[in-house]
């Protein structure tokens, strides 16, 4: 009797929420993977184009 929210409020703020989330997380996801690319260099930590690490790479063809 008046204590709470009515049954349909409730789902259509659960659901709000869910999708809400879902959205921000694979957002979220797609952004990290645009970011990291290929993949991420185990020695130095930068990002990898074109199979390999711009940094490394580097500094092989300079001490050779």
């Amino acid at each position: 009797m008046g204590v709470g929210l009515p049954p349909i409020y409730a789902i259509i703020i659960s659901l709000t929420i869910y999708f809400g989330i879902r959205i921000f997380v694979g957002r979220r996801k797609k952004m990290i993977e645009e970011s990291v690319g290929e993949g991420i260099c185990v020695k130095c930590g930068s990002k990898i184009e074109n199979k390999k690490c711009p940094i490394c790479d580097r500094k092989k063809f300079k001490n050779v």
